[in-house]
């Protein structure tokens, strides 16, 4: 099993890699729209406490589905690659439609399993996360 780290997707925030390769099998970890070397999250503002004033959801879709397609590539895998992903919403009734859409758009062509769960929280201010697998050729 190899540990995949990306220099273009952002730090994680615990000790865990990017990714893990085993045979033709890449599991991605929780990947959020964060962006590296920064605290930066696209489209968030936070009050002076760290907590969420507003955000843009979209914003977050695209640095999400970016920093997913960092990971695949210094993996050696690719987006056309997908083969499921699982989507953490913080807010589905909000959220969802947006997301969806953004959804059908990057995947109008490969289209994998997915879940779409809401929760309460994730780990950093953010409004989405998604877990994948993928293949490697």
């Amino acid at each position: 099993m190899d540990n995949i780290h990306s220099d273009k997707a952002p730090e994680p925030v615990g000790l865990y890699p990017h990714a893990r390769k085993v045979g033709n099998l890449l599991f991605l970890s929780g990947v959020g729209p964060r962006t590296r070397g920064s605290k930066e999250i696209p489209g968030v503002k936070l009050d002076a406490q760290g907590k969420i004033i507003s955000y843009d959801i979209a914003q977050q879709c695209h640095a999400v589905f970016k920093n997913v397609r960092h990971i695949l590539e210094a993996s050696g895998s690719r987006w056309e690659n997908l083969v499921d992903v699982t989507v953490f919403l913080t807010d589905m009734k909000n959220d969802f439609q947006v997301f969806n859409r953004m959804y059908g758009e990057y995947f109008l062509e490969n289209q994998p399993c997915r879940t779409t769960v809401e929760v309460s929280a994730l780990p950093t201010p953010i409004a989405i996360e998604l877990k994948c697998i993928a293949t490697i050729e």
